[in-house]
């Protein structure tokens, strides 16, 4: 069984190691940009083992993501899911679904409205469109991302 548990700082070396084996879908960063990255987020948890990372933002956070900025003008209270990775080894065990259950404990606690997120569409990820639509997630709208390659679909659970 794997513990969800806070993000502590001796977690950093593997936490960005599985960031950059998932470059492709989470966006490669410098170790130094992955710790900037989690100091200024709003909740920050990880799953015992190096199972996985879950790192979002509020409404009110300092972050220039394009995907982030979106959800900003369209809504003014949130919890924004930059990130949640899972461990190759670690899939398939419900470990994304604790870490998105503690999530939703800890939104409704702190009173936030809904909680976000973006998938990529384009290229397509649907093992990950079937299980947010299983946590009730539904799209909300869409975006090509210049120069990135890729399209998104901008996703909302309202709690």
């Amino acid at each position: 069984m794997f513990a969800i548990r806070s993000f502590i700082a001796d977690d950093l070396t593997w936490a960005h190691a599985l960031n950059e084996e998932h470059a492709v879908e989470l966006s490669s960063l410098t170790q130094d940009g992955f710790a900037e990255l989690i100091e200024k987020a709003t909740y920050v948890k990880v799953a015992d083992n190096d199972a996985g990372l879950l790192i979002t933002y509020d409404q009110d956070g300092v972050y220039s993501s394009i995907n982030f900025r979106w959800f900003c003008e369209h809504y003014d209270n949130f919890l924004y899911v930059d990130r949640i990775v899972i461990s190759k080894i670690a899939r398939g065990q419900g470990i994304a679904r604790k870490l998105y259950d503690d999530l939703f404990q800890f939104a409704k606690a702190k009173g936030y409205e809904r909680v976000v997120c973006e998938v990529n569409s384009d290229p397509p990820n649907p093992a990950s469109d079937a299980f947010h639509a299983s946590l009730g997630f539904k799209v909300v709208g869409k975006a090509e991302l210049e120069g990135k390659g890729k399209t998104v679909q901008y996703m909302e659970k309202a709690l």
